[in-house]
Parts: C-alpha cells; structure tokens; sequence
C-alpha cells in the first residue's frame, strides 16, 4: 500500500472550510486540527491502524484513538508507527512536501496545531513556501509565515501499510 498524496491534498482543499460529516467535529471541545489532517491522511491512504493502544482509527466520537485527534498523539503515532496505516519522520522544513503534515508550537516546546501541507513553493526556503490546509481556523493554502508560532516541526510521511 502507498501514500497517494494527491489524494490526501485534494480532500484537504474539499473540506478546508467545511465539515465532512461522516467524522465528528472538535472544534468546540479543544480543536479539530489533528482530525482534520487525520481525516487527510486516511484518504491518502485508506487505512487506518485499530491496535487499541498504540493506533490511529476513527469510529465513532466516543469510539477513536488518541492519535486520531490529538496533536501530540498523532506525532508520536506517526514517527513510531510499525503497523498499518501511514508512516513518518521528523524532517527539516526545506523538505516539506504536499501531503506532509506540519505542527506548529506557539509556546516554546508545545505543539498544539497541526495542519496538512497542499503546496511547496519552488524556490522560497523555509517555512515561507509552505502552504497548509487545517481546522478549528478553517484555512487552505495559508502561508505558514502567517502564524505567530514559536516553532514548526515536519512529520515526513514516508508510506502507509496494510
């Protein structure tokens, strides 16, 4: 199985400003950055990881995994996942690709938001070419420049299994 990240870009620019309604919405119980980009990331890869503890799965609001919604958990599913689902690892920014998740801390040390990267401006380095599509404030094609953020990590995604 691979990562299509054409597919995964495509349904960040469809519900950037919207609500697909087959998932629950965060917005009012701390935020639906790290659903948005899940959501991103299982339609470019059509698996999701149901291990009880250490996966990455969405059935219900009452039925779904830390790392399906939580910024941190998501980091840490997607850098030590070794199972199904989609991969990845901590790589410099001037790397960053479309269907590359992005996090950003706006306290030194604590990344709270997570957004899916839609595009990388050829040329400009850095953090100003990069693009990303996230939730809770709705955005698509926002220069990552835009945000008062004290640091930003890239999360690589590398493949996905079966």
């Amino acid at each position: 199985m691979s990562y299509d990240r054409q597919k995964a870009v495509a349904y960040a620019h469809k519900w950037a400003h919207a609500r697909n309604p087959a998932f629950g919405a965060f917005d009012e119980i701390g935020g639906d950055c790290a659903n948005f980009v899940s959501q991103c990331l299982f339609a470019g890869c059509g698996a999701m990881n149901p291990a009880p503890d250490v996966g990455w799965y969405y059935r219900s609001m009452k039925n779904r995994s830390p790392s399906w919604t939580g910024v941190f958990f998501l980091h840490r599913f997607l850098t030590e996942n070794r199972g199904r689902g989609p991969y990845g690892q901590v790589a410099p920014l001037e790397s960053a690709q479309a269907g590359d998740v992005l996090q950003l801390a706006f306290v030194e040390g604590l990344f709270t938001h997570s957004g899916l990267v839609v595009e990388r401006l050829g040329g400009v380095p850095g953090p100003e070419g990069i693009l990303i599509a996230a939730h809770t404030i709705d955005s698509d094609n926002r220069p990552v420049r835009s945000y008062p953020y004290r640091e930003a990590r890239l999360i690589h995604i590398l493949g996905a299994r079966e």
